[in-house]
């Protein structure tokens, strides 16, 4: 196992590496972490970096390298640690009601962290949090004996409908109202040439509620495909 894996999994067994040379280590890794997902909650994904982490604990962006090794190394670790997961109640008696439990706190975690839907699928931790998640998604189908073939597409459609909400539900909440003012003189003006998109009804009668509602629905309709789906022969 090299050393940024070990970092990612030293609180399930893994042994933390340490400097082979130099001083004695003097900062702690989860208040590292924590320093920089505050940058990042804060700021954005774009004002994290090793120096400005590392100037947080009165340290020079080398001196932090023994502790997370590269700058995306630090973004994984710090993307773990943000997507730890809470204690969820998934005991729910119907598919569709433990499936939105688990969306929901998934939405909540990425709505306190925005940042998190700006990594790209290609750059996932692979760190126990994340793992966490799809195992729970997975104890789900498995409880509820969703035919195996339809696991795969479902995970898809569930991360990728989460992800897309939240980042939805965060831009709103950036919104000024000169910025919904021109939404809404925007959408009045859809000309009628396109009657069906003018008709669509709105998923609920606040635009902000929006995501989550949307969210909502659409974890039912995933639910009720999946209760239809036939097992394969």
């Amino acid at each position: 196992m090299d050393d940024h894996l070990r970092r990612l999994w030293r609180h399930r067994g893994a042994t933390l590496p340490t400097p082979r040379r130099g001083p004695r280590q003097q900062l702690d890794l989860d208040e590292i972490l924590a320093a920089g997902i505050e940058i990042a909650d804060a700021s954005g994904l774009e004002a994290v970096s090793t120096r400005a982490v590392a100037a947080r604990f009165g340290k020079t962006a080398m001196a932090l390298y023994p502790y997370v090794g590269t700058k995306e190394n630090l973004l994984a670790l710090m993307q773990d640690q943000a997507t730890a997961m809470p204690v969820l109640d998934l005991s729910p008696s119907g598919l569709a009601e433990a499936l939105r439990a688990w969306a929901t706190a998934l939405f909540e975690v990425y709505l306190a962290h925005p940042w998190l839907t700006e990594r790209p699928w290609s750059q996932a931790s692979q760190g126990p949090h994340e793992q966490d998640w799809l195992e729970a998604l997975l104890g789900i189908f498995e409880r509820f004996a969703v035919p195996a073939g339809s696991r795969a597409p479902a995970v898809t459609m569930l991360y990728a409908t989460t992800r897309a909400t939240a980042q939805t539900a965060a831009a709103y909440r950036r919104l000024t109202e000169n910025d919904l003012e021109q939404w809404r003189a925007r959408a009045a003006a859809i000309p009628e040439s396109f009657p069906l998109s003018a008709a669509l009804p709105p998923i609920t009668p606040h635009w902000a509620d929006a995501p989550r509602a949307g969210l909502h629905a659409a974890v039912g309709l995933l639910a009720a495909g999946l209760v239809a789906a036939e097992p394969p022969a």
